[in-house]
């Protein structure tokens, strides 16, 4: 196989995570194992432009029995632990948790190059007794520090300076404060400072179960702008920077970091102008509408979601789906919508040039209930862009973010998430309220 450089790697992640190719492809196209390229996305989804800049070359037998511990406490997939722990390969960490069963710390270290461990055995009869010494208490206050340091309670994730601390601290009867610090890596200042911080109580500690509970009610497609959003509708005073710095904190990140289907098959029937004009904003419910139609798909099938979209709350009037981009699906996704719309009143409703628009049945049904009929320039796909978004929204906090069983799944999984976009995702230009939550304000003032 192909040895690629981290910029070649870094790209490949990329386009995975852009959401437009499945590993499957991406593996026939780039000749890579898909197996591969799951632990790249997995490092760039941890570690960013980074992913591929490895801090380390070699890894001490105290590193390698952290990782194992990790993934012994969390249950983490071994893959997983790796790309926290920014190792360059998961077979690296599958290796040391065999050696490590078979014989616990001290096969970590029998390889080690360059080990104090190997160093003895080759330099056994010129090593002084004061040397063999010192050796003893390293070992023992590296299994001492380990062992109270996987027995922590407290922690959660990756461990931190304040957890080493806390365990150098309750070792220090035991063992030189010196050896201890060396042990876990600590620069002398850095222990001394997190050791007073220790008596301190989390300060965010609070604001950390509040986030986390969001984030988690969202299935981690909020990020700390739409958090904080939430956190000020409950009427939390608070930051968004407070918010992304304890997000940073606690390792958790929005989730959801399209082919696009074109319905235009030139002059059908009758276009309209572009009445519309990119003038985005309505004053109320039933004004003005946009609609567009986008495929996918789902275990190789096709699929076509036709919906309408209000331009008032961002709220989405009536959707259907179907396995083939007929004119009925259109025709279908305005019945319904037009069972929302009062006689009195006066409406505008936006689309592209697709054929579905310009059949004359359709536009004949607008006329019948006092419809304006606008559609943006050929080519142009600014003129219906809030359609667009919503279709990137769509896909990269659905589509691509889940995983479906079968068909059924994905079209039970499809009206959950549907239900959830309008009536619990919150939206910042809606100040923290979902899309149905505003309109209900609205018509409540009214």
């Amino acid at each position: 196989m192909t040895k690629f450089g981290s910029e070649l790697k870094l790209q490949i992640a990329k386009r995975y995570l852009q959401g437009f190719i499945s590993y499957r492809d991406l593996a026939s196209e780039t000749g890579v194992d898909d197996s591969s390229i799951r632990y790249w996305v997995k490092l760039v989804r941890h570690h960013g432009d980074q992913a591929f800049v490895f801090p380390y070359t070699n890894y001490s037998p105290a590193f390698k029995l952290e990782l194992i511990q990790f993934i012994e406490r969390t249950g983490c997939s071994i893959r997983e632990a790796s790309a926290i722990y920014h190792i360059p390969d998961s077979s690296m960490a599958r290796r040391w948790k065999e050696k490590w069963k078979k014989g616990g710390y001290d096969a970590l270290r029998m390889y080690e190059k360059g080990s104090k461990a190997v160093s003895e055995k080759k330099n056994n009869t010129d090593e002084s007794i004061e040397s063999v010494k010192r050796e003893n208490e390293q070992l023992r206050a590296e299994n001492a520090y380990l062992k109270k340091l996987n027995g922590l309670s407290s922690r959660e994730g990756k461990i931190g300076t304040k957890e080493k601390a806390q365990v150098i601290q309750e070792l220090r009867h035991a063992f030189r404060l010196q050896v201890l610090i060396k042990v876990a890596g600590l620069a002398h200042s850095t222990f001394y400072y997190a050791s007073k911080k220790l008596s301190q109580p989390d300060p965010d500690r609070k604001w950390k179960r509040r986030v986390l509970f969001i984030y988690n009610t969202h299935n981690g497609r909020v990020g700390y702008r739409r958090i904080t959003d939430i956190l000020v509708r409950k009427n939390y005073k608070v930051n968004h920077k407070k918010v992304y710095r304890i997000m940073v904190a606690l390792g958790i990140a929005c989730q959801v970091n399209q082919k696009k289907y074109v319905s235009y098959k030139g002059k059908v029937g009758k276009t309209a102008d572009n009445v519309l004009d990119r003038h985005f904003k309505s004053d109320r419910p039933n004004q003005k509408w946009v609609t567009d139609i986008t495929e996918f798909r789902v275990f190789s099938q096709k699929f076509y979601l036709s919906p309408v979209l209000g331009l008032f709350n961002g709220e989405i009037i009536s959707y259907t789906l179907g396995e083939r981009p007929t004119f009925s699906l259109v025709e279908e996704m305005l019945d319904q919508a037009l069972e929302k719309k009062e006689e009195h009143e006066d409406l505008l409703i936006h689309s592209d040039q697709g054929w579905h628009y310009q059949m004359a049945q359709f536009r004949k049904k607008l006329q019948d209930h006092n419809i304006t009929q606008s559609m943006s320039r050929k080519g142009n796909c600014h003129d219906n862009s809030v359609m667009e978004n919503f279709f990137g929204i769509f896909k990269s906090e659905f589509l691509y973010y889940e995983e479906f069983d079968s068909i059924q799944h994905f079209k039970d999984r499809f009206e959950t998430y549907m239900h959830y976009y309008n009536h619990l995702r919150v939206k910042s230009r809606l100040k923290g309220n979902s899309p149905v939550l505003e309109r209900q304000m609205y018509e409540k003032a009214a």
